[in-house]
């Protein structure tokens, strides 16, 4: 008898563990949990031959290369030619003419007839992928720079749109702002955006907020840092550490996840500092790289290029310090890593390429990036273009949002074991309304091909990338019949999304 009681009461246990674990198991906060981390690392100018993984020799990048080897390359990656634009349509998922978005309002070039000048500030209506990731339950952190708000937003939302001038910028150590931003611009700032925090976004390039700027002792990179949304730490030493330091905070806050990081380091923008003293002797020694011309200087250029060296091998260290906590945590397999850079190289060299940051040409346009998810991602190397535009379609894949805004890219998720031939055959597009390094242009590029079409005078070159990847062989003459087939192509694009010129073109 006592034996079936005990029996009967084992079994009834047994029932309400089952209904408990049921009831668990279908609570919203457990199905949140389910979800994917999601940590985007995007670097400042890193060109694409600036890692080991793309072939350089000279910089040192091997937790970076063991990421990549982890995961997926791609190798034809792309974003605009200056951070402006490039973050617009990373955050937003749109094309520069829908956020009027087009470089960095301060390098602009030429009147009102030759460009439609810049906007600075990303306005409400667009729509950042951090939104509807916050409300799918991803706690999330911006670090590092932002640069989706112009310096005087009130004033820029009250001018009449095409501008008549380019928009304007304080000196570094004018700080008259930063009252106005924190009591009036939330809604521009992360924590307007769907992040819980935000460390170090300012309106900013670059971190030089000190007297004299780029000319200042620290640069923005050493401590005390100048920057009003960073509150000074009793150990603070190197930028990139810093925020390093507060992503892998944040993770442990919120390692039951799901929780979003994004980490985008002001390295490797200028001003050049070097990290160390040792390091920038290392590298003054190291021999460099003939093919890409990396560590080939000599006089004043060798010595910044050593000194940017001590970057790249910094930024390294912290994209290490990274993986090392998701893999002690035990949950790197249920972690995307994105590392990608928002243009070509600045500072850097690549004489594989055409051209750097702020030019069209794939030296600037052209960038390092790798996907990284264990048991996800099959690791390989991939030709298939891929652009800026389709991370937001892609994190929302990821997270299982359905999303139904405006995006012009897509979803790269099937990349991630095959390739498909949807991303293999669509085309490109790219619309620069402002001049900057070069004329402004349209530019499509489908296939292997890419045409440039200037706006000023209609000007059009042709290059075949597969063979040409440098675009010293501009083919316009010799394949009229190519030229005229992708320049239809981009036109009825323009047409098709009333694309603006600006007043002074001559299509």
């Amino acid at each position: 008898m006592e034996q079936n009681r005990e029996m009967k009461f084992f079994a009834l246990l047994c029932q309400v563990c089952y209904i408990v674990a049921l009831m668990v198991c279908s609570t919203p906060c457990a199905m949140a949990n389910s979800k994917p981390n999601i940590v985007f690392i995007l670097v400042d100018d890193l060109g694409h031959a600036d890692v080991g993984f793309n072939g350089s020799t000279f910089y040192e990048t091997p937790n970076i290369d063991s990421l990549a080897r982890s995961g997926l390359v791609l190798e034809n990656a792309y974003m605009y030619p200056t951070c402006s634009p490039s973050r617009t349509a990373l955050a937003t998922g749109k094309q520069s003419f829908r956020t009027g978005v087009y470089t960095v309002p301060v390098l602009e070039k030429g009147d009102d007839q030759e460009n439609i000048f810049s906007r600075w500030t990303v306005e409400e209506e667009h729509i950042m992928y951090s939104q509807p990731l916050a409300e799918a339950g991803y706690k999330s952190i911006h670090l590092g720079k932002w640069h989706l708000v112009g310096p005087y937003p009130q004033e820029e939302m009250a001018m009449t749109f095409p501008l008549k001038e380019k928009l304007r910028q304080p000196d570094p150590w004018d700080f008259s702002w930063v009252a106005y931003h924190k009591q009036h611009c939330r809604k521009y700032y992360p924590e307007g955006r769907g992040y819980l925090k935000n460390v170090g976004g300012t309106y900013r390039g670059d971190p030089a907020l000190e007297v004299d700027g780029y000319h200042s002792e620290t640069g923005g990179y050493f401590a005390p840092f100048s920057n009003p949304f960073i509150e000074s730490k009793p150990d603070d030493e190197w930028l990139t550490d810093r925020l390093t330091d507060d992503s892998i905070e944040f993770m442990e806050q919120h390692q039951d996840g799901p929780f979003f990081i994004n980490l985008h380091y002001y390295t490797v923008h200028r001003p050049v500092r070097p990290r160390s003293e040792a390091l920038f002797e290392k590298y003054m020694e190291k021999a460099g790289d003939p093919i890409t011309g990396q560590g080939m200087e000599t006089g004043k250029r060798k010595v910044i290029e050593a000194q940017y060296a001590t970057m790249i091998e910094s930024l390294d260290d912290n994209v290490g310090r990274i993986l090392e906590f998701l893999d002690n945590s035990g949950i790197r397999d249920n972690t995307l890593i994105v590392f990608s850079s928002d243009n070509g190289q600045n500072i850097g060299r690549n004489n594989r390429l055409r051209g750097k940051k702020g030019h069209i040409y794939e030296g600037g346009i052209r960038v390092p990036t790798c996907l990284s998810w264990p048991g996800k991602i099959t690791p390989r190397r991939t030709t298939i273009p891929v652009t800026g535009l389709d991370f937001f379609p892609t994190f929302m894949d990821v997270a299982e949002i359905d999303y139904d805004g405006v995006l012009d890219g897509d979803s790269i998720t099937g990349l991630f074991t095959a390739e498909p031939e949807h991303l293999q055959t669509r085309p490109l597009y790219w619309h620069l309304a402002s001049r900057n390094a070069h004329g402004t242009c349209s530019v499509i590029r489908k296939n292997h091909h890419k045409l440039i079409q200037y706006l000023a005078d209609g000007k059009l070159e042709l290059y075949d990338l597969r063979n040409d990847p440098k675009e010293e062989q501009n083919l316009v003459e010799n394949n009229p019949e190519l030229t005229q087939s992708m320049l239809r192509a981009l036109v009825q694009w323009r047409q098709t999304n009333d694309v603006p010129l600006p007043p002074g073109a001559a299509l």
